[in-house]
Formats: C-alpha cells, structure tokens, sequence
C-alpha cells in the first residue's frame, strides 16, 4: 500500500511562518512535522509515498530528497499556485498512487494512529479517521453509527483527522487537474451508505496556528 501526504496548502493561519517555510517543513519536537509521518510510515512497512506540493514546493523536494534517507521512496505531485484542494490534489496524484487502496494523511497535523492498521482497510471504499472535536472545530464534522459515518446529528459529532484510507475509485468522477474540496464526495458516499470510519481517541493536534505549533513542539520535548 503507498501513502500520500497533503503538502500542497499555503497555511495562511500560520502566517508569518510560512511566507518562506512550507506549512509541513515547520518543525515540531525537533524535526519538521512531514518528518514525523515519514518515520511513521517507515516503521510500519510503508516502501512508497508521493507528496503533493505548491506553495514553496521546491523546498520540500530539497529537504525530503527521494526518501532514501528514511528508506523510502518519495516521489512528487506538483501543483499550480494556490494548488488544487484535497481532492483534486489527490486525483491529479492518481498516475503515481496506482489501481489499489492508499492512505492519505494530511502534512499539518501530529498523530500517533497507527499508520500500520490502513492495510486493513484496503477493502473500503473510503474509510476516515475520527477525533474528539477540538475547540477550534467545535461543531465537528460527521456523525458515527457503528463504523459507518453519518452526517451529523445532535447527539455526538466528531472532527475529521485528516487521515484517510481510499480507493482510486473514490476520485474516479474528479477530471485531472480540477480544482476540488474532498467534503462533496464525502457527502455522496454517506448518501449512499458506504463511507465507513472509526474513532482515535489518541492524539492528534491540528498543528493550523503558531501558538498549537508552539505548543505541540514543547510537548514533543518534555521528556
């Protein structure tokens, strides 16, 4: 199973950090937070990522290589100015992702799910990852019954961690290089009954702000 790492946004919240830093090469605990997916996806098996990029891309590839380095092999997705959104982005990366199930993860956030549990799911259609709603994203985003996600009701919402198993399939309707939010095909699985998912109830920090990347890196380096 490959992965894909969402690099491609301009973080306009973490201004003035990334006019000349991309979002996923800010460093967190000692190490850029793209860095921290890497080590992850490599420790569970993981051989092949495709990273997508626009804003300051060229620094990405500089710093991250081929992925060698990790024991990876890292190929890109470039993306014009002010990129493609999710899923666009992920149906122009579609050539190098290939015909099976791949999980995709967002480079902005820090997690401990194990990455090593998306091979279990290489059946779904599309499977998401779930968290406690956090008090920037209060109202939360869908709704779980069981392990199927439902839009949101009034008795328990939760947030979309960015961290997602998909089959190709899923982009099938999305034309190459079309500007487009992942939202709206998530909205039509759930209409159909079959977008599945499950609770985290680990950690997971939505790294959008200077202050939650300031203190996720002094968390990472309390011993």
């Amino acid at each position: 199973m490959k992965a894909f790492i969402l690099a491609a946004g301009r973080g306009e919240r973490m201004r003035p950090l990334t006019d000349h830093t991309p979002k996923p090469l800010l460093a967190a605990g000692g190490k850029p937070l793209i860095v921290w997916h890497l080590e992850r996806l490599a420790a569970a098996g993981f051989g092949e990522i495709v990273i997508n990029h626009a804003h300051l891309g060229e620094q990405i590839e500089q710093a991250l290589g081929d992925g060698s380095q990790w024991g990876l092999a890292i190929r890109y997705s470039p993306e014009p100015p002010g990129a493609l959104e999710t899923a666009g982005g992920i149906a122009n990366a579609l050539p190098l992702l290939g015909e099976a199930p791949f999980l995709v993860v967002n480079g902005d956030i820090w997690c401990d799910w194990d990455v090593a549990r998306a091979r279990q799911l290489a059946d779904r259609t599309a499977h998401l990852v779930m968290v406690a709603n956090p008090a920037h994203h209060a109202r939360g985003d869908f709704s779980l019954d069981g392990d199927k996600v439902i839009l949101a009701n009034s008795e328990q919402t939760l947030t979309y961690a960015g961290i997602g198993v998909f089959s190709p399939s899923f982009f099938a309707g999305v034309p190459p290089g079309a500007v487009m939010k992942l939202r709206p095909l998530l909205d039509a699985t759930i209409a159909a009954g079959t977008l599945s998912g499950e609770r985290h109830t680990g950690r997971w920090v939505d790294v959008g702000t200077p202050q939650r990347l300031a203190e996720l890196d002094a968390e990472l380096r309390t011993p």
